[in-house]
């Protein structure tokens, strides 16, 4: 953000629309400061802020970092949205179960290094990643 200004209204205003369906709370909310707004409301104004740009990729660090289950789920349930739209997702999550569960392609890193990689079918299923990464 910050590179360019916008100057389509027209499409600015269909595209807060689109943030404020993904994000209802954020209508709610449209005029509290951001920093009193809860963790998980904060992570959804980034969120949408991020989307008012139109990316092709979205890179998402630990969205569920520090946010109540119920919160999770609806975080993920709106990544796995923002993707169907047409946007790219890059997902780095320790909530490697999650996280799969959602992903088309996962990597997984070691000490800066791909340890392994697949489709999320196969790394569910894989064996020595249950083991290290879902508890199984």
């Amino acid at each position: 953000m910050g590179a360019y200004l916008r100057k389509d209204t027209a499409q600015i205003k269909a595209d807060l629309e689109h943030v404020y369906e993904l994000f209802p709370r954020l209508r709610e909310r449209v005029k509290q400061l951001a920093g009193t707004l809860s963790g998980g409301e904060q992570q959804m104004l980034a969120m949408g802020r991020a989307l008012m740009s139109k990316p092709e990729l979205l890179l998402l660090d630990e969205p569920s970092m520090g946010l109540a289950p119920i919160l999770v789920d609806e975080i993920f349930d709106i990544i796995q949205k923002i993707n169907k739209d047409g946007t790219t997702i890059l997902l780095v999550e320790q909530n490697a179960f999650k996280a799969m569960s959602i992903a088309n392609r996962v990597y997984i890193l070691e000490t800066g290094e791909v340890a392994s990689s697949g489709n999320s079918e196969e790394m569910i299923h894989d064996e020595s990643v249950k083991k290290a990464y879902l508890g199984g």
